[in-house]
């Protein structure tokens, strides 16, 4: 199975440092409409240049019927505050008039009614994560917006509730997970990493056929605008995180006209294609790790060599941990999600003294909870939206020569992480069954108003740079560009400044300078 550094921005902080508790709950296993053939090859490309007709009444007029929510399947139901409901979006927006599908809808009315600005829309990363799951166990940290914004999350088309995607069953994605190398060797392994990662697209294929064409970020930012006019909000006020932030980018440029108070954290690069992303991310992560080791008085090069030793003698003989091993792979995951949050450190340095005295028990729980893999071997499936989503965007499919060619330069990049993500760029959408949209997407946004684009400068797996792309792409006087000297993935709850500025921003439309640095 390939597991790629999933730009999310719940990660480990928080969750994790109370004891390692395995099992993240930032998918669920709501199944797309099912099918038992494959659908033809389809492109999905509805494009912000052509013609999209407007949505029926029966869409636009739709009136959210809000309910008490009921439990997600990993976590424990929302207080009585929160309220669901279920809005309906044409499958395809070049045919609003045909067939639709849900999206999946949480709230938390405003506390202060008299001062209430209108809807705040979040969306957490990944892609894939779930904004209906996320949102309440995140709330406190937005309890100052809350006050005069209706919090709101969702779950975007193939995510969750919103007819999610599904791939594999937890013993499909176990056995992968046991015995396909993310950095192949061997012909044999390149042959069986390839084979894998074929027949992951080819079950979302039999089990979400209906939905897996229409999954690009161009058809939920249209569905977006759709819960907009549902909700009752003249502009759109959206908080994105991650992937997120590629999703705000999309809609500011589809809507520029309707852009109200958007913040972008944690910014996905939006002028990076296929390998970009990857050498950003090689750069990325290597960097946090280098400042992580620096933290413990060891020196980046020296500890970074330590763990590539570390990492090669996984790859030659893992770990047994109970009736599992410890892998490359999985090791090489439980190191990246503790460089999510610098508070994550101390678990790093624990996890890896336990890996060299031969006991690999808390990496495997560290990668546990980035795979969302429960006590009980139960996976959720924010993998597979993920993937579904990243490849029908994506019109690029590199081949595993062009991953190879990659390989000198990522190795000189990163020793430790540089060969799974050379390798991951042939490996992730790999024989995909849908057709990609573009090969970058478009975040131009003239005469939209002013949106706060926030790097960290530490960020791994988005890194600084491409908060920069962003706000130069939305153009000048929209991407305000604030900057963050610090660690971690996203800035805002960590930061005291990041956070002032933003609340600032949102409550009373408070603008930066350009170009404005918090440290």
């Amino acid at each position: 199975m390939s597991i790629r550094i999933r730009m999310t921005v719940l990660a480990v902080t928080g969750l994790l440092v109370a004891g390692c508790t395995s099992g993240g709950n930032e998918g669920a296993t709501t199944a797309a409409p099912s099918a038992t053939t494959p659908p033809a090859t389809a492109d999905a490309k509805p494009s912000e240049t052509a013609a999209v007709p407007p949505l029926p009444a029966a869409l636009t007029g739709q009136r959210p019927d809000w309910k008490r929510c009921e439990a997600p399947e990993s976590g424990q139901r929302p207080g009585p505050e929160w309220r669901c409901a279920t809005v309906k979006v044409p499958l395809d927006h070049a045919k609003p008039e045909g067939a639709t599908t849900p999206v999946a809808l949480i709230r938390k009315e405003a506390t202060d009614k008299d001062g209430r600005i209108g809807s705040l829309l979040f969306n957490f990363g990944g892609p894939g994560a779930s904004g209906v799951d996320i949102l309440p166990q995140a709330a406190t940290e937005y309890a100052k917006l809350g006050e005069r914004y209706d919090l709101v999350g969702f779950d975007p088309r193939g995510v969750g509730g919103s007819a999610g995607v599904v791939c594999r069953d937890d013993a499909e994605q176990a056995a992968a997970e046991a015995s396909v190398d993310l950095t192949p060797d061997t012909a044999a392994e390149e042959a069986a990493y390839l084979k894998d990662n074929t027949a992951f697209g080819a079950g979302c294929a039999r089990r979400s056929a209906t939905v897996l064409p229409h999954t690009t970020t161009t058809a939920t930012a249209r569905d977006l605008d759709l819960v907009r006019q549902v909700l009752g909000d003249d502009k759109l006020h959206y908080f994105g995180m991650s992937y997120g932030t590629q999703l705000g980018g999309t809609y500011a440029h589809l809507f520029p006209s309707r852009v109200g108070r958007l913040v972008l954290d944690a910014v996905v690069d939006p002028t990076a294609d296929t390998a970009g992303h990857a050498r950003h991310q090689t750069v990325g992560f290597q960097r946090a790790l280098d400042n992580y080791l620096k933290s413990t008085g060891e020196d980046p090069k020296a500890g970074t060599q330590r763990i590539a030793r570390l990492l090669k003698k996984l790859d030659r003989a893992p770990l047994t941990v109970g009736d599992r091993r410890l892998t490359e792979g999985l090791a090489l995951t439980g190191i990246a999600v503790t460089l999510y949050g610098q508070s994550n450190w101390p678990l790093l340095t624990q996890a890896l003294a336990d890996a060299e005295q031969g006991r690999g028990g808390a990496l495997l729980e560290l990668a546990d909870y980035y795979n969302d893999r429960d006590a009980k071997g139960h996976y959720a499936t924010q993998s597979h939206s993920q993937r579904a989503i990243s490849c029908a965007d994506s019109s690029e499919r590199p081949t595993a020569a062009e991953a190879k060619a990659l390989l000198p330069e990522f190795r000189g990049l990163s020793p430790v992480f540089g060969a799974f993500l050379a390798w991951d760029t042939a490996g992730w959408c790999a024989n995909w069954p849908v057709k990609g949209e573009r090969s970058t997407p478009e975040a131009s946004a003239p005469g939209a108003a002013p949106i706060l684009v926030v790097g960290t400068t530490g960020d791994p797996a988005t890194p600084y740079e491409g908060a920069e792309k962003m706000a130069k792409e939305l153009g000048d006087g929209v991407g305000i560009l604030v900057t963050n000297k610090g660690e971690g993935h996203g800035a805002y709850g960590t930061s005291a400044c990041v956070t002032k500025k933003v609340d600032a921003y949102f409550l009373k439309g408070t603008v930066p300078a350009y170009g404005t640095t918090c440290s």
